[in-house]
């Protein structure tokens, strides 16, 4: 139903509105300003990863050297 609802003119249509919303002159500044959002959100999301992997490791280890009791 939506196979080709973007067009390459809808796109200059919304290029314009930010344009005359925000000013060519305040656009560089909101485009460094996101380009750095990005950055930030991308190295927590690569340490909560980090984090996330060292902390399964000991509970993994933990879970092996426990020895399963035999069943009754």
């Amino acid at each position: 139903m939506y196979a080709n609802a973007l067009k390459p003119w809808h796109l200059l249509i919304v290029a314009l509105v930010v344009i005359v919303l925000f000013g060519s002159k305040k656009l560089p500044d909101a485009a460094r300003g996101l380009g750095r959002s990005l950055r930030i959100l991308k190295s927590e999301a690569r340490a909560l990863k980090e984090e996330e992997g060292a902390a399964a490791t000991p509970a993994e280890e933990a879970r092996a050297e426990r020895p399963v009791p035999p069943a009754a």
